[in-house]
């Protein structure tokens, strides 16, 4: 069985390569975007198996991108995990209703992000096993 796919989206580039680090050393293929625009291309195109998104970017939002692959009968099935420095829980509910699965406030424990991406993904593939990500 081949590795689950996530597409991290993330306007900084530290960021973007530092969740790439985790994801990949704990066994998953990962692809990146740095807007939503070219998340959305990326979905549709390569269909990582989870999404794993900002709010704040350039261009459209995060809520932006999550409620256009919420509403996508192409994309809807793709798990949404918005990872957002956003931490009122005003914005929480909103990131909820446009379509994500989990709405995670940075910073946030390697771990524990890799615990909520095991719980959202299918069990088709093979699950790596964390790996010490601290």
């Amino acid at each position: 069985m081949s590795a689950h796919t996530i597409l991290v989206v993330e306007d900084s580039a530290t960021e973007r390569d530092y969740l790439a680090d985790i994801f990949t050393t704990n066994g998953y293929r990962v692809i990146t975007a740095e807007n939503g625009e070219i998340a959305l291309r990326k979905t549709r195109d390569e269909r990582p198996d989870l999404v794993v998104l900002d709010v704040v970017m350039p261009g459209l939002s995060g809520f932006h991108v999550t409620r256009a692959l919420s509403r996508n009968p192409e994309t809807r099935d793709i798990p949404v995990l918005i990872l957002t420095g956003k931490s009122s829980e005003t914005d929480r509910i909103w990131g909820m209703r446009q379509g994500a699965r989990d709405y995670v406030v940075k910073p946030v424990a390697p771990l524990e992000l890799l615990a909520r991406i095991a719980r959202l993904l299918p069990e088709t593939a093979s699950a790596p096993t964390p790996a010490d990500a601290s």
